[in-house]
């Protein structure tokens, strides 16, 4: 089972045939060290972007991010090292990640500031109505998979509207498809977030809370 992001969520028989979650307490995991080295790129490709202008590099480190989280998920799966950290870390640093980048796009002039308010917004609302599940001991919802491509496309249009600043043959292509990837992403991303939230509205309405069950 993986999460939005991508996180494996590791898995194990229970006694009566099932399979319930469970995560492991190891922290030096071939995962968790890609996550920490991503973790430590943000202020670097901060520095870059803001500081030294340095667009080839941030656009380098920017992609190899985006490869080093597709990678510990799947390492986590392959070399069966998924952890408690693990399931923390990684979606932490995507988030910071995405925050981060669109900050850097907004000060840089590179996408509008409504953009990055409205996917922000998303994750926002979204973490709220993790609270419903909370209150009823549910776990949180499935995983709409056109969540995922949504966050796919946002984070491959990063790398190419950075591009399109560089001064290369392609930098107009780079603008053209990052601004393409950045409004489709954008639309699908805010309708998977009306989706999760109708759900978690429909569960509170249906289900109450622990607290407030009669016997």
């Amino acid at each position: 089972m993986t999460t939005e992001s991508g996180t494996a969520q590791p898995e194990e028989r229970a006694a009566d045939g099932g399979v319930r979650g469970v995560f492991a307490d190891r922290i030096l995991t071939v995962p968790n060290v890609l996550s920490v080295l991503r973790l430590l790129g943000v202020p670097l490709f901060l520095w870059l972007l803001l500081i030294e202008r340095a667009d080839g590099w941030a656009f380098a480190l920017l992609v190899l991010s985006g490869v080093t989280d597709f990678l510990d998920g799947k390492l986590a799966r392959l070399l069966e090292q998924s952890s408690r950290l693990g399931a923390l870390l990684d979606p932490f640093v995507d988030r910071l990640y995405l925050v981060t980048t669109l900050a850097a796009f907004v000060i840089r002039g590179l996408i509008p500031w409504w953009v990055a308010v409205i996917l922000v917004g998303r994750d926002l609302v979204l973490t709220a109505t993790l609270s419903v599940y909370k209150r009823r001991d549910l776990p949180p919802p499935e995983v709409i998979y056109l969540g995922k491509a949504a966050t796919f496309a946002l984070m491959s249009a990063l790398p190419w509207l950075l591009a399109g600043q560089m001064d290369w043959a392609a930098a107009g292509f780079g603008r053209a498809f990052g601004g393409a990837l950045l409004i489709w992403g954008t639309a699908v991303y805010v309708w998977t977030g009306v989706l999760y939230t109708a759900k978690a509205i429909a569960v509170a309405r249906a289900i109450p809370a622990v607290g407030h069950r009669t016997a």
